[in-house]
């Protein structure tokens, strides 16, 4: 089993992929890993214009993310991975995460965007930008009100754009 560069993607042959094994510092993988969750929990919200998106939407966001185990990507696949040690090693119970605020997960993509620009490769990065804003795609397509044209409901998609200017995809 190899050992990533300092800066580098982290290996995916990693079951248990630590900050140290990936060369970011705890609190930027921290940022990186919890940033699809984020997604998923402001993209359940409901709020104005957007009912309740219902479980199936959230179920829409946890099968997106194992999706990501698929991916050709070192850092996609190693983020996957620490979410799932991650959830298997929490024992105790979790404090409930305070409701998802557009305006913080859009600053935790930059902050995300940052990070990578400074030491992911390219591929990465592209990789798992891309995957985060499926991510969030996935949960809006099985939670929107889909139009009769099949589009998505003016205020998924706006927030699919928000998030993926953000996510300096667009």
């Amino acid at each position: 089993m190899s050992r990533p560069a300092p800066g580098g993607p982290p290996q995916a042959d990693h079951p248990n992929v630590s900050p140290a094994a990936t060369g970011y510092s705890a609190t930027e993988w921290d940022l990186i890993t919890g940033l699809p969750g984020r997604v998923i929990a402001l993209a359940t919200q409901p709020g104005p214009g957007r009912p309740y998106p219902g479980v199936a939407a959230g179920l829409a966001g946890l099968e997106a993310v194992a999706a990501g185990r698929a991916f050709d990507s070192d850092l996609v696949r190693a983020v996957v991975a620490a979410i799932y040690t991650r959830h298997e090693e929490a024992t105790a119970p979790q404090p409930q995460p305070r409701p998802a605020d557009l305006v913080d997960v859009l600053a935790a993509c930059r902050a995300v965007v940052r990070i990578l620009d400074r030491r992911a490769d390219r591929a990465d990065s592209a990789a798992y930008r891309q995957w985060v804003q499926s991510v969030a795609a996935r949960v809006c397509r099985a939670g929107s009100a889909v139009l009769p044209d099949g589009t998505l409901a003016p205020v998924d998609r706006r927030l699919l754009d928000r998030i993926g200017g953000a996510l300096a995809l667009r």
